[in-house]
C-alpha cells in the first residue's frame, strides 16, 4: 500500500549513510562466509579485501535512493528496524552491482583513479586478474540477495530486476565501446545526440536510477504497472540530467573533489560535450576535432578543452542544467499515479549543482 499521509521528514544523506555503514561489516561477514569453502584455502581473505577497496567507499547514491524511496513509499508502521535493516542489506546489494560495473569500465577506460585511490586493476599491479575480482562481486551480490530475500514474495521481481538491468547496463557499455572504435580513432559521424541518448539510458540511467527505486517499489509491494511505468519515464529523464553532468565533471569537475581524473577525450567517448561541439562547429573547428579527438597526448587534449571554450560549451551547460532542472520539477509535479513526488524531488536535488 502506497504511503498517501503527509511524508516523513527525510533523514540527511549523512545519517543514512553511516546508517548504512553501520551494516557493511555484516554483510563482508556475510559474504565471506558463503564463500568459505575447506578446499579453497584464504578465498575468504581475499574476498574480504575485495570488497573493503572497491565497495564502501563511494557516495553511496543508488543505495541511498532505495533507502529514501522505501521509506516515502511504505507507511509507518512498515518502518520497523527490521524492514529497514532488510533494505539496507539490499541497498548494499545495489551498491556491489555498482562495484562491479566501475571495476570492469576502469579497465575498459585504463583509468588511473577512482575514489581517490588507484583502480584496482592498478593496486599493486593486479592487472587483469581484475576482472574475476569484479565478476566475483557480482556473483556473491546474488548470493547476499538469495540469503536474505528468499523467503519474501517480492525475491523474484528483485531477482529478474536485477537481471535485467545489468544486462542492459552491459549493453550500454558495448554500445559506447563501439562508439569510440575500441579505443581506436573515434568516428566522429557516429557522435549523433540520438546514439549518445541510448548510450546513456543504457550505460547509466537503468542502474543509476531505475534499479533502486524500482527495487524499493517491489518490497514495497506495488503492482501497479503504470506507476512503474511513470517512475521510469522520469528516471530516464533524471539518469539523462546525471550523465551530462558527469560528462561535463570529467572535463571541468576538480579531481580533488570528483575523485578522479576526467579521460572521456583522450578515450574518445561520445559525450554530450562533443555532441554539442560537433553541433556548432565550422569546418575548420571540426578538423581540430578529427585531429585531436580520442588521443592521448596532452597537447591534444588541450586543443580539445580550447574549442570547447571557443564555443562556449560551460555557459551552454549552466543553461542546460537550470532548464533540465526546472522541466524535471514540473515533470515531476505533473505525475498522476500515486508516487511520492518528494521521492523523485528528493533524488532532483542531490542531483542539482553538484561537482562529484
Amino acid at each position: 500500500m502506497v504511503h498517501s499521509m503527509t511524508q516523513p521528514t527525510w533523514v540527511t544523506s549523512k545519517d543514512e549513510s553511516r546508517e548504512l555503514m553501520a551494516v557493511w561489516p555484516d554483510i563482508v561477514r556475510d559474504l565471506t562466509e558463503v564463500c568459505q569453502h575447506s578446499d579453497i584455502p584464504n578465498i575468504s581473505k581475499w574476498i574480504a579485501k575485495v570488497l573493503q577497496y572497491n565497495v564502501p567507499g563511494g557516495k553511496k547514491t543508488r543505495g541511498l535512493a532505495l533507502v529514501y524511496a522505501y521509506k516515502m513509499l511504505v507507511s509507518s508502521d512498515q518502518i520497523t528496524e527490521e524492514n529497514i535493516r532488510a533494505i539496507r542489506i539490499l541497498a548494499w546489494c545495489v551498491e556491489l552491482l555498482h562495484a562491479f560495473f566501475i571495476m570492469i569500465d576502469d579497465i575498459q577506460d585504463r583509468s588511473q583513479f577512482r575514489r581517490n585511490q588507484p583502480c584496482w586493476y592498478l593496486h599493486n599491479d593486479m592487472g587483469l586478474a581484475a576482472i574475476n575480482d569484479s565478476l566475483m562481486i557480482e556473483s556473491i551480490m546474488y548470493q547476499l540477495l538469495r540469503k536474505s530475500f528468499s523467503g519474501k514474495n517480492c525475491y523474484v521481481d528483485l531477482v529478474e530486476t536485477f537481471q535485467d538491468i545489468t544486462l542492459k547496463t552491459i549493453l550500454g557499455q558495448s554500445l559506447d565501446l563501439q562508439s569510440t572504435n575500441f579505443g581506436k580513432m573515434p568516428n566522429l559521424n557516429l557522435f549523433t545526440m540520438d546514439r549518445y541518448n541510448s548510450i546513456v539510458n543504457y550505460k547509466s540511467s537503468y542502474y543509476t536510477f531505475i534499479l533502486p527505486v524500482t527495487v524499493a517499489m517491489h518490497v514495497a509491494g506495488i503492482k501497479d504497472q503504470e506507476m512503474f511505468r511513470q517512475a521510469k519515464t522520469i528516471l530516464l529523464e533524471m539518469g539523462h540530467f546525471f550523465q551530462v553532468q558527469d560528462d561535463y565533471l570529467d572535463c571541468y569537475g576538480k579531481p580533488e573533489i570528483t575523485g578522479k581524473i576526467g579521460s572521456d577525450i583522450e578515450e574518445g567517448k561520445c559525450t554530450w560535450l562533443v555532441v554539442v561541439a560537433l553541433q556548432r562547429v565550422t569546418p575548420e573547428q571540426r578538423k581540430i576535432l578529427e585531429e585531436c579527438y580520442g588521443i592521448s597526448d596532452p597537447e591534444k587534449v588541450r586543443c580539445v578543452k580550447q574549442l570547447y571554450n571557443d564555443l562556449g560549451l560551460m555557459n551552454m551547460y549552466s543553461m542546460y542544467e537550470e532548464e533540465t532542472y526546472n522541466l524535471l520539477n514540473t515533470h515531476i509535479q505533473q505525475m498522476s499515479r500515486g508516487l511520492p513526488h518528494g521521492i523523485f524531488l528528493k533524488i532532483l536535488e542531490k542531483l542539482y549543482h553538484r561537482e562529484s
